[in-house]
């Protein structure tokens, strides 16, 4: 016990003392207009450099990857009704698909779902 105490107290201060030189070595030392500024042949730029973002898009991107980790971790729950029996299959498979319909529900009353200009 005394040794996983002590090998866990190293990482975490060898894990600080990374994160801690890494933020004082990135530190940028002057901040200038003209270098931060997008370059257009020496004069002003015409408009803004930054590209509208769609939030929206972004959210339902987000949704997306979630449900599908979430389909992904439904593949080996049908490997395993070969090893348990019908009862805890059942149980298992039920509980993780209503907690899907739950969320899916969820987002679907908030309003995330539907795409509005």
């Amino acid at each position: 016990m005394l040794m996983i105490l002590s090998i866990s107290m190293i990482l975490i201060l060898l894990s600080s003392a990374v994160m801690i030189l890494t933020s004082i070595l990135s530190k940028k030392s002057f901040s200038d207009r003209e270098k931060n500024s997008p370059f257009e042949c020496g004069f002003d730029p015409k408009s803004s450099a930054r590209i509208p973002f769609s939030l929206h898009f972004f959210l339902i991107a987000v949704i997306f990857l979630i449900f599908d980790v979430e389909i992904a971790l439904l593949l080996p729950i049908l490997i395993t009704m070969k090893i348990t029996n019908m009862a805890q299959f059942l149980l298992i498979a039920s509980f993780f698909i209503i907690i899907l319909l739950v969320g899916l529900y969820h987002e679907w009353n908030q309003g995330a779902l539907n795409w509005t200009f």
